[in-house]
């Protein structure tokens, strides 16, 4: 399934706003994808976590069309690896991203941050800089 599909996420942002008040809430964005061996098995299969590029870039090597998933609003793409094996690989783009960014802002809380801002994804920034104001924050 999605990293963050956006059901999910309002569900979640929607129990929090009845517990916290929205000036307390950052709304965590993902920065990564994960690769799933198909057929998927509950609690035996694990998922590689990918970079949003490295999965454009592994959708273009495999020849591999990206589909846009409306219901969860990420994309995502199949693939067979090396090894013969079904694959499934579930991603964000500006698309997915775009979605959550409005939420923070139809929901009016704090902000948003990032889970892991170890893989590159400049188009992300370009959008987060389109549609807010950024700061910078320093602890310490």
């Amino acid at each position: 399934m999605a990293v963050a599909p956006l059901p999910s996420v309002r569900r979640v942002l929607d129990y929090a706003l009845t517990e916290i008040p929205a000036d307390k809430i950052f709304l965590g964005i993902p920065n990564y994808g994960y690769n799933w061996k198909l057929p998927y098995e509950r609690g035996v299969t694990a998922a590689v976590t990918l970079g949003n590029l490295t999965a454009v870039d592994l959708a273009i090597e495999t020849g591999s069309e990206i589909i846009f998933d409306e219901l969860s609003q990420s994309p995502y793409f199949y693939y067979t690896d090396a090894e013969g094996a079904a694959r499934v690989v579930w991603f964000e783009d500006v698309r997915s991203l775009r979605e959550k960014f409005e939420l923070v802002s139809e929901k009016a809380i704090r902000g948003c941050g990032y889970w892991n801002l170890m893989r590159p994804f400049p188009q992300n920034f370009l959008l987060l800089n389109s549609m807010f104001n950024i700061i910078k924050v320093y602890n310490g």
